[in-house]
């Protein structure tokens, strides 16, 4: 049974995003694209017809520009290593993790995954300068979903890397939502063989390498899914920081509906017909959050802190060099002014709030029980 999120079930207001804008199946090679339209045999809509065209006349290109990288620089990325272990930002989806992604990469000693690279990984070495320099133009100056600044070089889901790379990613659901959630086990990696992990390591590595080969500085890096994936992370980054960020759950779940209701609407390759989103992030959520209240603990002490997002957009600068002391990275002086210029650029962090049935929040209040009682949200 799907009970709306919130009190109104008018069409979504969404900023505006053209149909010359990317999408995310637009960064594929030739074989992932119709590998992906195979798994669901071309069950595309009418009225979406030039999205999927759209991909079809890029994915050449981006598998030309791929072979044309790695015959130049493959050696060079292949003798390099990742020298600094990574920063992560863990939390559900609309957390905050955007916001506080983007504060920490203000910082002159840290880099980041840029929405370019992770919507074109297989070649943005070769591809890079020229698309961001001369095709600005096609990206939205905001996300269709809410106020955060859109842009080529802008902060961004390594997930969306993975995707486009062909390796098993929940955003695969996007594509064609009437087909139900597509991957929920590459979440935590339930019910994944040990080569199945393998590859998705070495998959997500070489793009991790290649990022990393273009900007040597240290990475930051945010994606939800990796709440549920603390062990391997650990596993191939035993010094790496975590930074969990958790939200009042009632505005999660409205925010979150929104987002995959909005995602859907600009990217995906049906028309949208009746979902049951409310189901979707509440078990999302559980499966997250299981996960990471099962692992956390691996991570060694030192390495780990919590903010609250409440806390973090009402004073941005204390709970930043709070993280800094409590993880002990250096640089916390240097990186202020840069973090406050951007601050007063963007003024204050606007909140979107939506009204929820008192149904909704019933099953919220039930099923994420736990939740409400350890992060003091009852």
């Amino acid at each position: 049974m799907n009970i709306p999120a919130t009190k109104k079930a008018d069409p979504l207001r969404l900023n505006k995003y053209p149909w010359y804008t990317p999408r995310f199946w637009d960064g594929m090679r030739t074989r992932t694209w119709w590998k992906l339209m195979w798994r669901h045999r071309f069950d595309w809509s009418l009225s979406r017809l030039h999205i999927a065209m759209g991909s079809l006349l890029l994915v050449p290109f981006h598998s030309a520009c791929y072979r044309w990288q790695e015959r130049r620089w493959r050696r060079k990325v292949e003798a390099t290593s990742i020298r600094q272990s990574p920063i992560f930002v863990l939390g559900h989806w609309r957390s905050g993790t955007t916001f506080l992604h983007e504060l920490l990469v203000l910082d002159d000693r840290h880099s980041c995954a840029t929405t370019y690279e992770c919507f074109s990984p297989n070649d943005f070495l070769s591809t890079g300068k020229f698309i961001t320099r001369w095709f600005g133009f096609v990206m939205p100056k905001r996300r269709p979903m809410d106020n955060m600044a859109a842009g080529w070089e802008r902060p961004q889901e390594d997930e969306f890397a993975l995707l486009n790379m062909g390796i098993p990613s929940i955003y695969e659901t996007l594509a064609f939502p009437d087909h139900g959630p597509q991957n929920l086990d590459s979440l935590d990696f339930a019910n994944f063989s040990a080569q199945e992990i393998r590859r998705w390591q070495d998959g997500w590595m070489w793009f991790l390498r290649r990022v990393n080969f273009r900007d040597p500085r240290r990475l930051v890096l945010k994606s939800p899914p990796h709440m549920a994936r603390i062990p391997t992370l650990l596993k191939l980054f035993p010094d790496a920081k975590f930074i969990h960020i958790f939200r009042n759950p009632y505005d999660v779940f409205a925010s979150s509906v929104r987002l995959w209701q909005a995602l859907c609407q600009t990217q995906s390759l049906q028309s949208l017909k009746p979902q049951d989103w409310d189901e979707l992030v509440l078990t999302l959520f559980e499966r997250l959050y299981e996960a990471f209240e099962r692992d956390r603990d691996s991570i060694p002490a030192g390495n780990f802190c919590e903010v609250r997002y409440e806390d973090l957009v009402a004073n941005p600068l204390e709970q930043i060099e709070r993280i800094y002391t409590q993880l002990q990275l250096d640089g916390f002086a240097d990186a202020r002014a840069a973090i406050q210029r951007h601050l007063k650029a963007v003024g204050h962090h606007r909140v979107h709030r939506h009204a929820l049935t008192s149904e909704a929040r019933d099953r919220i209040a039930e099923r994420w029980a736990r939740y409400l009682h350890k992060y003091g949200y009852c």
